[in-house]
Order: structure tokens, then C-alpha cells, then sequence
């Protein structure tokens, strides 16, 4: 009897990790075919090279249309989506009859022609060398 409890031991101590980490990789497997099936036209989302951006057009069972930019559609694979996200929220102070600002999160729908664009120092002046 002692003889067979050692090995018998050993194989469930190796046993219950296997069976644990299948069960995680099955349930990670469904979560994503659950996503992949549920995409729709509009949502945001992020793919698995971490590039973001809104669902255009879902009518391929195993592509789908993603707009990068404001007229930039990509097609991508719908494996290649990683997530859904929310869409960027900012801050805007609102005044109240009260005239008391209060801080309100808006989604920001200003266009891409009124943002400002990147900041770019001014080149260094180098002294002349003598």
C-alpha cells in the first residue's frame, strides 16, 4: 500500500495543474469566440498589434472592416481583434444655472480638421566652430 501511494501522489500533483490550465485556455478560447461574433458597425476596438479603431463594415463571416482614420478603412481578420474598448472621454468643465462649473466627461466628437496637430521644436542653432 505505501508502496503505491508516492506514485499516486506524484501523478496528482502533475494531474491537477494539466486539467486547471486547460480549463483557463478553454474558457479564454470562448470569451474570444464570443467577442469575435459580436462585433458590430461602430464599435472601437483594439487589435492584437495594438492599433485602435471603429468597426465599419461586418459582413464577411471571417473579415472584418476597420476605419483607422477619418476615410482609412483596413480589412483585418477577425482573429486579429483583441478587444473592445470605450470610446476616449474627456473632461469638460460645464457652468449650471448656479454658475458653478461642474466637471462633466464628454466623448470627444471634435474633428480631425479643428484638433491641434503635434507640437515640433524648432531646429537647434548650431555656433560656428572655430
Amino acid at each position: 500500500m505505501n508502496q503505491l501511494l508516492l506514485p499516486l501522489l506524484l501523478m496528482l500533483v502533475v494531474a491537477i495543474p494539466l486539467v486547471l490550465g486547460s480549463r483557463k485556455q478553454k474558457r479564454a478560447a470562448a470569451e474570444q469566440q464570443n467577442l469575435q461574433a459580436s462585433l458590430a458597425e461602430g464599435d472601437r476596438v483594439m487589435t492584437t498589434s495594438g492599433l485602435y479603431g471603429t468597426v465599419a463594415d461586418t459582413s464577411d463571416d471571417t473579415t472584418i472592416d476597420i476605419e483607422i482614420a477619418p476615410g482609412v478603412v483596413t480589412t483585418w481578420l477577425r482573429q486579429a481583434v483583441r478587444e473592445k474598448v470605450a470610446p476616449p472621454v474627456e473632461e469638460v468643465e460645464e457652468t449650471t444655472s448656479d454658475d458653478e462649473p461642474t466637471t462633466v466627461a464628454a466623448v470627444e466628437d471634435t474633428p480631425a480638421e479643428e484638433k491641434p496637430g503635434p507640437q515640433v521644436a524648432p531646429p537647434l542653432e548650431q555656433g560656428n566652430k572655430k
